[in-house]
């Protein structure tokens, strides 16, 4: 007889609806439109999904509570997305730790990035600025060993 057992494991479509807190769920902190273009999985592993509940309660929580739905443009990133957008080596949307956070214009970018300043504990923090597209985005991340308070804007003049 030949032994056919499988570990019981969440298929990927039952572990995207997951809830990492109150108002946010796996399936957003993976989604990206660039993992679909190329074929790419994003599927994170078990720490990665522990730091992006860490992040959505430490700070995203928080930020949604004052300013109500905002959208996430990028959250996890698996090795091969995070090259194919080119991220930093060790960029903490690898290991589940950061989310860029899309910003409708400079007024409401402003009052997130001194919100998220002021009144969450986060490791860094940056408002991102891109001439060239007039888009606007900030990146936050949440370390659970060490939060560093890092906080600066970075105008993309290209």
């Amino acid at each position: 007889m030949i032994n056919t057992y499988q570990p019981a494991m969440l298929d990927y479509s039952q572990q995207e609806r997951e809830q990492l807190s109150e108002h946010f769920t796996l399936k957003e902190m993976v989604r990206s439109a660039t993992a679909a273009r190329l074929g790419l999985k994003n599927t994170p592993d078990d720490l990665a999904i522990y730091h992006l509940r860490l992040l959505c309660s430490h700070v995203l929580e928080p930020l949604r509570r004052r300013f109500g739905v905002i959208r996430i443009t990028s959250g996890y990133r698996s090795k091969p997305l995070n090259d194919a957008v080119g991220g930093a080596e060790f960029s903490q949307h690898r290991y589940g730790m950061a989310a860029d956070i899309y910003v409708p214009n400079a007024e409401v970018g402003k009052k997130m990035y001194d919100f998220i300043r002021t009144k969450t504990d986060f490791d860094q923090l940056i408002y991102e600025y891109r001439k060239k597209t007039r888009t606007h985005w900030i990146h936050v991340s949440y370390n659970p060993e060490r939060n560093r308070k890092q906080a600066f804007m970075k105008y993309i003049m290209e």
